[in-house]
């Protein structure tokens, strides 16, 4: 049998159910065959099911059919807990979740894990299945509308995902990046002001703000980037002005000659003014990413001054 993930829609499956010993094996092992299942072992007198079955109900549901959920109370099924743990299943305390995936168990966890948790627990059996969340498939196609210049639709896109899934990073700084390429930089900052306090460390957010200050920055650094020309050319170690006019070079999309100028500046006084050009670099590499072209090369640069 292909075990490529080919999911019914949402609306063609009953995505939650509950179930018990006699069903069990159509609501879950043959129901595996098609999109992977999990099962939440629970009981009426445990306390983290409460908490655990409502996130396991959110998060199925927001996969819109692409895995289930089918809820075994084990008070009212424990002949097919018994038989279940003879097979090794750790079905002594609940809530314990267990997927199947084409006829086996495929993966499982214990305990009332966040809702956080729970979504990449359901990514990475997805995977293994073949597929993936919506989330990654309007993602994707957010990062294609960007990448081919289309901030509006990207926009668009980004704004749906971030009211999707309010805990996704990547939802808020593409946002955030979307706006800043129409020209509305309050607008980006208002987003990233409002992502969750958890999230705001992260490399996605982190970046995004980089990239607006560094904004800011520039157009100050632009208007006066022959003068820093002017200045360097008087003073090859006018440091200060190497470093302006790095930032100048950024504000007009030149990245590749923004990190040699950095990197010049740290070839001849590393130490100056607390390594202020090697850290104006590094705030480059989080406003580009780390993957950015002009980032892997001048990395290597870096590299290359600081240890040799």
């Amino acid at each position: 049998m292909d075990a490529t993930l080919t999911p019914p829609t949402a609306a063609a499956a009953e995505i939650i159910k509950d179930s018990d010993q006699k069903s069990f094996m159509q609501d879950v092992v043959a129901a595996s065959r098609e999109v992977p299942v999990l099962v939440d072992f629970w009981a009426t007198w445990c306390g983290p099911c409460k908490q655990l079955t409502p996130a396991l109900e959110r998060a199925v549901t927001a996969a819109q059919g692409r895995v289930r959920l089918v809820k075994i109370d084990i008070d009212q099924n424990r002949a097919l807990v018994q038989q279940l743990s003879q097979m090794g299943l750790p079905l002594q305390s609940v809530p314990t979740v267990v997927a199947f995936w084409q006829g086996q168990i495929a993966d499982l966890f214990q305990g009332a894990l966040p809702e956080s948790e729970i979504k990449k627990f359901i990514e990475t059996l997805l995977k293994a299945a073949g597929g993936q969340l919506p989330g990654a498939d309007l993602l994707a196609e957010a990062k294609a509308a960007a990448e081919g210049g289309d901030h509006q639709t990207a926009l668009e896109i980004f704004a749906a995902l971030a009211q999707q899934e309010p805990e996704n990073p990547e939802a808020f700084a593409g946002l955030a990046r979307a706006l800043m390429a129409l020209g509305e930089e309050d607008q980006a900052l208002a987003v990233l002001d409002s992502v969750p306090e958890k999230l705001r460390q992260h490399a996605e957010i982190s970046g995004v703000r980089a990239a607006l200050e560094l904004a800011a920055e520039g157009r100050r650094a632009r208007d006066h980037l022959a003068e820093f020309e002017q200045r360097l050319a008087a003073d090859p170690d006018d440091h200060q002005a190497r470093i302006d006019l790095a930032i100048a070079l950024n504000a007009t999309e030149q990245r590749g000659p923004a990190a040699d100028a950095l990197l010049e500046a740290i070839r001849r006084d590393r130490a100056w003014n607390d390594e202020a050009a090697r850290k104006q670099l590094l705030k480059f590499f989080e406003a580009w990413g780390p993957m950015d072209p002009a980032s892997v090369k001048a990395r290597r640069g870096l590299s290359t001054l600081l240890f040799r």
